[in-house]
């Protein structure tokens, strides 16, 4: 092969990578880490977090009459000296959060 046909082939298969790849990151969905950052920088608006969790698998939720699927996971605060526990579920198509509830 010459020279010139081993550039081109290199060019088109970096060049096909590349656009793979874009179209990949624009189809998959956010991972539990990137879900649970965007749920703490929710609940820190509200006041610093003192612990936090999140379960790796996504299940389906039902809010609104609207069927997601999303991460599960919890938050710990502290409000007027008391530990203070949040669950709350993270949609995995875009990250925010759905809801959220007081647990005992």
């Amino acid at each position: 092969m010459s020279r010139k046909k081993v550039i081109l082939a290199a060019g088109l298969g970096v060049a096909a990578g590349y656009l793979a790849k874009r179209q990949m990151d624009q189809l998959q969905k956010i991972t539990p880490e990137k879900a649970l950052k965007n749920a703490k920088d929710t609940f820190k608006k509200q006041g610093p977090i003192s612990g936090s969790w999140i379960y790796m698998k996504p299940e389906e939720v039902e809010k609104n009459g609207l069927i997601y699927e999303a991460y599960r996971g919890g938050v710990t605060r502290n409000i007027d000296g008391e530990n203070k526990q949040f669950e709350f579920y993270v949609d995995t198509e875009t990250g925010a959060v759905i809801d959220s509830i007081e647990t005992t």
